[in-house]
């Protein structure tokens, strides 16, 4: 049986669509790299400045000249754009990135997200996470159902610092898919073996359930 991990990322995989542009987050979706079929044309983004990348493979030898802005070792594949970063946030302002899939310490019912900043916990800043938010055409939060404590991350509404608001398109967690409506949170999709009632008791925003058209992944 897949791990928790492996199912939002397979998950994840199926909203990429051939000939986009595509920027992943730093942290779990980084990982979405090695869940996208190598037949799949597209264009894999980084902020600071490459458009075209793919991961390393096993054995390949890192070039320490081409990092993503996470820090991990990438390369490039056929076709491949290195520039500078202005030229890079361009894009990214200009709305040329046509989806991006971030982590997140709480999201809410509004699609407003919240992954940079733990109020007593050390943050390097803000980084590209606020203008990718802002920017992209379409977001997809990628990210447990509940934290380390069984805490609830899918929110009424966050109570930590945003990112951005009302930028999230759609949530993808270990329990479920939900797309950010004018209604509230629509479940599209439910977890193998998970009962509907389970996932509103593991949820604290309130969930819009057709069950008569809901989805399993």
């Amino acid at each position: 049986m897949a791990s928790d991990t492996q199912r939002i990322l397979a998950r994840a995989a199926r909203e990429v669509l051939p000939g986009q542009i595509v920027n992943l987050g730093i942290g779990l979706p980084t990982r979405l790299f090695h869940h996208l079929p190598d037949d799949l044309e597209v264009l894999v983004h980084s902020e600071n400045g490459v458009l075209g990348c793919r991961p390393r493979r096993e054995g390949e030898p890192p070039d320490h000249d081409m990092i993503d802005a996470g820090g991990a070792y990438i390369t490039t594949r056929p076709g491949a754009s290195v520039f500078d970063s202005a030229t890079s946030f361009a894009m990214i302002r200009r709305s040329r990135v046509d989806i991006t899939f971030m982590g997140a310490f709480e999201v809410d019912a509004a699609g407003n997200l919240a992954n940079w900043k733990i109020p007593g916990k050390f943050s390097p800043g803000i980084g590209g996470a606020m203008e990718l938010a802002q920017k992209v055409r379409r977001l997809v939060v990628l990210c447990s159902h509940n934290d380390k404590q069984g805490n609830p991350k899918i929110l009424a509404r966050c109570r930590l610092p945003l990112t951005a608001s009302g930028c999230v398109s759609r949530i993808i967690t270990d329990k479920a898919v939900m797309d950010v409506t004018a209604e509230g949170l629509a479940v599209v999709e439910i977890a193998e073996g998970l009962d509907p009632a389970d996932l509103e008791a593991a949820t604290e925003a309130p969930l819009l359930i057709d069950r008569s058209r809901l989805g399993r992944f």
